[in-house]
Parts: C-alpha cells; structure tokens; sequence
C-alpha cells in the first residue's frame, strides 16, 4: 500500500486560477481535493433532481438548481453535486445572464454519495453551507435507499420508503425517499 502523500496548503486565490479538472475539484481549509468521479446512478440522480426542482421553480421564477456549480464563499470554494438557488439571490449580470462565478452559498445543497465514499466529508460540506446561510441540505445515499435531511437549528432526519422528502418553501416538490430512488429505473 503506497503512502499518502503530504497535502500542500495554499491560498483561495492560489487555488482558483488553477485549471477546472474533470471532476472538479473543492478547496476547504488551504487543501484541494478532487471529487469522486460520478457514476450511473450518481449522474442519474443528479439529472433528474435537477430536472424535477426547475419543471416547479424556474417558470415560476422561484429558483433554479444546478450540477456541479462552482460555489466560492467564507474562504472555500465547493462544488455541489446539485446546487438550488433562490430568484432573488441568483446573481444575474446586468443582461439577465447567469454569472460564470457564484460567490455564495447555494440556498439548498444536495450531495450524493458514490461508492466507497464516506460521508463525514460530505456532511461537513452541507452543515458550512447550512452555519453560512443555507435552508436545507440533503444527503442521499443510494447504497441504503436514503437521504438525510439537514435544516438549520434541527436535528438531521433520516428518509426512507414512503418518507416524504422536505424541499424549499414555495418549491412544492412532493417526493418521497421512494420517489427518488424509483428514478434509478429506467
């Protein structure tokens, strides 16, 4: 079994002009760290949330979500696996475009986790999102069929089966933890 190498730190700034990788990779604490590559059910998962949460709040102009968007805020810089934004805090440019660079925290954090991936890591991404503004994260967990849900100031709740899933106020995505997962099948 090789040694780990030893992490270099650097700087926020440092990090950022670097070149995107494929998958991307996350800066926190002076440390970047490449992402799992997605797999099927990963990238199925993601497309389909995405899909479901902008068929209710785009037209609506409530909100947007989006894949892995670059997210870069209280020093870090953070890549969601899905990433929701309310209307009103989606900085559009002045023509009504989408920035390149989002400078803040998304309003709901969705991760996804891979095989062999453990969840600490993760979890910590979604509760820094949650202290610095975020409403709601969620953790799904396709091995067990489940997602943890993370509100601020409440417990974390654990969603299976017939559970429903809690989304955004104004969102009204009625899914449960079934829901979800039915989506796998095709």
């Amino acid at each position: 079994m090789p040694l780990a190498q030893p992490q270099t730190t650097l700087s926020l700034d440092e990090f950022l002009a670097r070149p995107e990788t494929e998958p991307a990779t996350e800066y926190v604490n002076g440390v970047a760290s490449q992402k799992s590559m997605p797999k099927g059910k990963h990238s199925r998962l993601t497309w389909r949330l995405c899909s479901a949460i902008n068929a209710i709040a785009e037209g609506r102009r409530i909100g947007s979500a989006s894949p892995e968007l670059r997210c870069t805020f209280d020093g870090r810089s953070i890549v969601p696996d899905v990433a929701v934004f309310r209307w009103e805090r989606i900085p559009f440019e002045d023509d009504g475009e989408i920035p390149d660079d989002f400078l803040t925290y998304p309003d709901w954090i969705i991760e996804i986790l891979s095989p062999g991936q453990g969840p600490n890591a993760v979890i910590e991404k979604i509760t820094h999102c949650l202290e610095q503004g975020a409403k709601l994260g969620w953790l799904i967990d396709p091995s067990d069929r489940s997602v943890l849900m993370f509100q601020n100031q409440q417990n974390p709740k654990l969603c299976r089966g017939n559970d429903p899933l809690i989304s955004l106020s104004g969102f009204d995505l009625e899914l449960t933890a079934s829901d979800l997962f039915n989506w796998l099948k095709m």
